[in-house]
Parts: C-alpha cells; sequence; structure tokens
C-alpha cells in the first residue's frame, strides 16, 4: 500500500473508522517490525481523527515504557497499576475515561489532556503493550472508539 491514507474527513466518526481499519492493516500487512508498524498506525490513528495524543506503551521489565506516538512529549514511564495506562494493563481491559481530572491517580503528563481511552494488546494471555488515545476535550470517546479502536489491537497483536 502507498504511503497514503484516504479519509473522508468529512464523514462521521463511525465511517471514518470504517475506512481507516482495512488500511492500517493494508499498511502493516508484509511488515514485521513492530516499531515501524506501531509508528505507522499511531501516525494513522492521529491524522484521521486529529486526537490530541496517540501512542503506545510497551510493557519492559514490569513497567510501561513510551513506544512510538503523534503528539507532544510524554511522559516516559508508568507503573503497573499507576494512571489510566496502569489501571489498563492491570486491570487487563479496555480504559475509557470522560473526564481525567476525576480519575483517581491520574497521570498528568499533558494538563491539555481531558479525555481518554486506553486499550491494551495481548501476546500469550498478558498485557503485551496498550494503546494510549488522548483528547483536549470532554466525555471525547464512546462505545465506537472502543469498538474500532479494539480492531486496530487485534492487527497489533498479530505482529507483537
Amino acid at each position: 500500500m502507498a504511503e497514503q491514507l484516504i479519509i473522508d474527513t468529512a464523514a462521521n466518526k463511525e465511517a471514518r473508522y470504517k475506512s481507516l481499519v482495512p488500511q492500517i492493516e493494508a499498511l502493516i500487512s508484509g511488515e514485521s517490525d513492530a516499531v515501524a508498524n506501531l509508528a505507522n498506525i499511531a501516525a494513522a490513528l492521529r491524522q484521521t481523527f486529529n486526537f490530541f495524543w496517540v501512542g503506545f506503551y510497551i510493557v519492559k521489565n514490569n513497567e510501561l515504557v513510551l513506544g512510538p506516538f503523534q503528539g507532544p512529549i510524554a511522559c516516559t514511564r508508568i507503573s503497573f497499576g499507576k494512571g489510566v495506562c496502569g489501571a489498563s494493563w492491570k486491570e487487563k481491559k479496555v480504559m475509557l475515561v470522560p473526564n481525567v481530572d476525576e480519575f483517581p491517580g491520574h497521570i498528568a503528563c499533558s494538563s491539555d489532556s481531558k479525555s481518554e481511552i486506553v486499550l491494551p494488546a495481548f501476546k500469550n494471555q498478558e498485557v503485551a503493550l496498550v494503546l494510549d488515545v488522548d483528547s483536549d476535550q470532554l466525555n471525547d470517546f464512546d462505545s465506537t472508539d472502543e469498538e474500532y479502536l479494539l480492531q486496530v489491537m487485534k492487527l497489533v497483536e498479530r505482529f507483537i
């Protein structure tokens, strides 16, 4: 696939996801390098939805370590169970947070972040990494984001 996304920016969120997910699949097919694939996925998500921040934290030595991302500089390491990302890792589930200021123990890498969704990817039934997506708007994520970002994470699980 050419390194170009074809997305109708006037389309609604679900239509953009429906167009994007197969393009991500095509973009990463045939590439075995996880860092390259994660970088392109982060870029594709940010380009399509103009998210404030989108990136991956990879489990290394019992910490989440910053991986490929798009957006302002970010926290480099996150402990197990800490913040939204650490909670997603610990609980092995999607965390959808409408207002990060109301999330107990939220780690404020940026005060501009207002809402967040974090999704884990699994390898051998253990969390191998998480996708973290932040918005500078309150309540910016919903079940549509969860549904389609879970599809993206299934693609990620193929190469991690």
